[in-house]
């Protein structure tokens, strides 16, 4: 590896570093504001409930309100409906309607998009809703697609019959929205915010045949889908939107090229954007159930570790899928200590194995996943390439400049389950264990390796001479 490149990998370093900083930042912040958000909600919950006493209705009123900060709000029309109820028989029509009514529930259910209602001839439905996920921008994209191929089916076979034909326009916006709920046993939504209205006159601004969606939307499905700029729409207190016409799946990312069913490639991108979603799912079940004496194998060495993968990775120049197996496997490889300690990196692999396949993860992705946990326990021995990126990303720490305050946090874990002495034997140890250490990626040498030496010797200073 020239200088020049050893330079590039020790700044994209850095900036991965600083990135997480400000992502940890960033996400306490988040965190924050929604709760509250939560707690205002709840309070206004709580005043509701006491009105509704006060006014002598108590037990009446069930409605709760809800937040979301990112859902894309779909409405889809059906046209010619009131052309088809003049000229035909009505209750055929009404049952035709209803059936495309119930296939288009089918599709909204495989695309984890909440039905909201119809009204009329209108199917109301929005993706983020009622589970809060990243990307749902494109699970809504592609329900429609999905409806508009289902409508054209119908249209096709209606046309062998000489008979009149539906038809179909889309608009589509996203944006924060609020939701109130209704019901206990079958629980409904109703929406509300600017994201609707701007979705529904999305919608109004449609042409036949067209799924039209605003710039907020269009920036989060671009790389996905091709996308035809269509004009702008004035916005009260807003200016002028932009709006775009998707026209099917990007070529590249669909099979044989046609547009219409996602490749390899799309559900690879796919995966990586619904990682966030995973992330903070796993990291919430770590900050829950860690023992609180894992004062080393906590949070932040998941974090560490899952940024570290990525960026050795990157160095040793894997591909989008092979990036994805890293951070995923990086992401369990300790979530095993919210069981057991001893064996945790089984514990990982079975964990991965149930919540994968929740999230799209193939069989076959998810059992290289688990070989990448189970790489990852001591000594290390990895066999693929893709192991030995696991196991530097495991201990990158052994070279980094923090080692001493990280490695004490290790030091203080073993030694509140009695695993360990005096601090003396424990540096003793980490001198055994650090000089018989080596790095198996040219990458992770470049970046660790030589301050790895500077700590073995700092540690020797600080053992007593017999």
């Amino acid at each position: 590896m020239s200088s020049e490149e050893k330079d590039l990998v020790q700044r994209i370093a850095r900036l991965m570093q600083e990135n997480k900083k400000l992502s940890m930042q960033n996400k306490k912040l988040l965190d924050a504001n929604e709760s509250l958000e939560e707690e205002n909600d709840q309070l206004k919950d709580k005043l509701k409930e006491l009105k509704t006493i006060h006014q002598g209705h108590e037990g009446k009123s069930r409605e709760k309100t809800l937040r979301f900060k990112m859902a894309t709000v779909l409405f889809a029309d059906i046209e010619g409906f009131s052309r088809l109820y003049e000229e035909t028989n009505s209750h055929d029509i009404i049952d035709e309607l209803d059936q495309i009514f119930f296939e288009f529930d089918q599709i909204s259910q495989r695309f984890n998009i909440q039905k909201i209602k119809t009204i009329g001839d209108t199917y109301m439905s929005a993706g983020g809703v009622p589970v809060k996920n990243i990307t749902n921008p494109i699970d809504v994209v592609m329900a429609a697609l999905e409806m508009r191929y289902k409508l054209n089916d119908i249209q096709s076979k209606r046309l062998e019959n000489n008979k009149k034909i539906w038809d179909i326009k889309f608009g589509m916006h996203t944006g924060p929205v609020t939701a109130t709920t209704m019901g206990k046993k079958k629980v409904s939504y109703n929406l509300k915010g600017d994201t609707v209205n701007i979705a529904t006159r999305m919608k109004a601004s449609c042409e036949a045949g067209q799924i039209n969606i605003s710039v907020m939307t269009y920036e989060m499905v671009r790389e996905y889908f091709v996308c035809e700029y269509f004009g702008k729409m004035p916005v009260k207190y807003k200016g002028d939107v932009d709006m775009y016409y998707v026209k099917g799946i990007r070529p590249e990312l669909s099979k044989n090229g046609k547009g219409r069913e996602p490749n390899h490639d799309f559900n690879i991108r796919y995966l990586l954007r619904q990682f966030s979603d995973l992330q903070e799912i796993v990291l919430d079940i770590l900050e829950k159930g860690l023992p609180e004496y894992l004062y080393y194998h906590n949070v932040k060495h998941t974090i560490d570790v899952t940024s570290q993968a990525e960026l050795i990775g990157i160095g040793e120049g894997v591909n989008d899928e092979e990036i994805l197996l890293l951070k995923t496997a990086a992401l369990f490889h300790d979530a095993g200590h919210t069981i057991n300690y001893e064996n945790h990196e089984y514990h990982g692999a079975e964990m991965a194995k149930k919540m994968l396949p929740n999230f799209h993860y193939t069989q076959e992705q998810i059992n290289q996943i688990c070989d990448l946990i189970l790489a990852t326990k001591l000594p290390p021995e990895p066999q693929s390439k893709l192991e030995k990126i696991m196991c530097d990303a495991d201990l990158d720490y052994l070279g980094r400049s923090d080692f001493i305050p990280v490695s004490n946090t290790l030091y203080k874990e073993l030694k509140a389950q009695d695993k360990i002495g005096d601090i003396d034997s424990w540096n003793k140890l980490q001198v055994k264990f650090i000089s018989s250490h080596q790095y198996f990626t040219e990458t992770a040498n470049n970046l660790r390796e030589v301050n790895k030496q500077k700590q073995i010797e700092r540690i020797k200073q600080l053992i007593p001479d017999e």
